[in-house]
């Protein structure tokens, strides 16, 4: 019996091409899922929102407010070298603590964390970043220094807009309005804060570390990094350039400590999972390397970025930005602690349900309490490799591909599989 290869062939070509198809529509429907997913979550949050305002909308669209600050105050970039800056205030008073407390929110629900933001009404007035004196930026900087919440009243040019808008880009913020006159009462100063700001000759970076090294939680550093209290030269840094500057000071000055200690002798993986967060951590026997790769999905899909650093640190602004130096920081925590030195890769899958950004406070967070779970010891990097790419939908194969330190892996790679031979 004649058989027709040229057939079985063809055959063959149209059950593949057919497997690919089946392939390639399900990973379109995954695609218009996740979209979907995002979409929901935000239409929900948004809709309770609305909710909140048809309760107590006079709350937030007067033109006056009275409220217990965290304390908090934000200096914003839009309109640079003259910015507004101003204190977040909600419309209660008490202890309000919890409202600007990034440390303190293990556990809490992303809609838990945007209400926290959306309740905090938003005053400010249009202030060159020069003018680090005066009495409406020096009650600001008694705010920031307060141990304790701090009362205001604020009084706004008119009254203040409910109307925000959230969407997968940006952090939410609450009601904003300029501020006409401000009453600020109650503050209690903090001892290390107080210390360093009116040490006037101490350098910036080395107020950071001060503060840091006694004790002092990094969001409250921040705030006072950006409303001018640190340095010789003082002035206004916007909020978002302070919190990344925060977390390179003190993580580039942990680098130069750790560079001291021994060398790990195993691989060790950590992972943690918060937001729709996912942030799997290999620490591997090397001299200090870092980089972390981040997946996301945009429309449902996949993109990648990655940056990456020896013990000479990174020679440029990073393609994942602030997340990067907070990602850092979490983990240098852990390898000053133990008194150790390794190389380490991040993996950072940012899930659809991560739906509204809420700042890189969470990606350090999430690496900080990554570092305190229980490892998974390996010898063999590629294992670490394999276990690491698992805790996440993203294989291992893809990661690596958009990896920066292609040459150092292979390497790593090559080690292990001859010690497997």
């Amino acid at each position: 019996m004649k058989v027709n290869y040229s057939k079985f062939k063809h055959y063959t070509l149209t059950i593949h091409l057919v497997l690919k198809l089946v392939k390639l529509i399900g990973s379109f429907q995954a695609q218009i899922t996740m979209s979907s997913d995002s979409q929901e979550i935000r239409k929900s949050i948004l809709s309770k929102w609305h909710e909140t305002l048809s309760k107590h909308g006079n709350l937030f669209s007067s033109d006056s407010i009275s409220g217990t600050s965290p304390p908090s105050v934000f200096v914003g970039s839009y309109n640079y070298p003259k910015v507004f800056v101003g204190p977040m205030v909600p419309p209660i008073h008490g202890n309000t603590e919890l409202l600007d407390s990034p440390e303190k929110w293990k556990g809490k629900s992303l809609e838990e964390i945007i209400n926290f933001r959306l309740n905090l009404v938003r005053g400010i007035q249009k202030t060159p970043v020069e003018q680090t004196e005066g009495r409406y930026i020096e009650n600001l900087q008694e705010v920031t220094m307060s141990s304790k919440p701090t009362d205001l009243d604020l009084i706004f040019r008119k009254n203040v807009s409910s109307n925000i808008s959230i969407d997968g880009e940006s952090a939410p913020f609450g009601p904003v309005g300029e501020i006409k006159s401000a009453k600020f009462s109650g503050t209690t100063s903090s001892m290390p804060i107080e210390k360093v700001f009116y040490d006037k000759d101490m350098k910036a970076d080395d107020a950071v570390l001060k503060l840091y090294n006694s004790g002092i939680e990094i969001s409250k550093i921040q705030k006072c990094f950006s409303i001018g209290m640190l340095g010789k030269k003082r002035k206004l840094v916007p909020t978002k350039w302070s919190i990344t500057a925060t977390d390179d000071i003190i993580s580039k000055s942990i680098v130069d400590e750790i560079l001291e200690n021994n060398l790990i002798d195993t691989c060790k993986n950590f992972s943690y999972e918060h937001l729709g967060n996912i942030f799997s951590i290999i620490l591997f026997p090397h001299r200090w390397v870092f980089e972390m790769i981040e997946a996301w999905y945009s429309n449902g899909i996949l993109g990648f970025g990655a940056d990456n650093e020896d013990a000479r640190g990174i020679d440029h602004s990073p393609n994942i930005a602030g997340a990067y130096f907070a990602a850092k920081l979490g983990v240098l925590e852990y390898l000053s602690k133990n008194k150790i030195q390794a190389g380490v890769l991040i993996f950072r899958e940012i899930r659809p349900e991560y739906a509204i950004p809420v700042g890189v406070w969470q990606v350090r967070e999430g690496i900080r309490e990554a570092m305190k779970q229980k490892p998974k010891i390996t010898n063999d990097f590629n294992q670490a490799l394999e276990f690491a790419a698992k805790k996440t939908s993203v294989s291992k194969k893809e990661w690596i591909n958009n990896g920066n330190m292609i040459n150092l892996l292979s390497c790593l790679l090559y080690t292990s599989d001859a010690a497997d031979e």
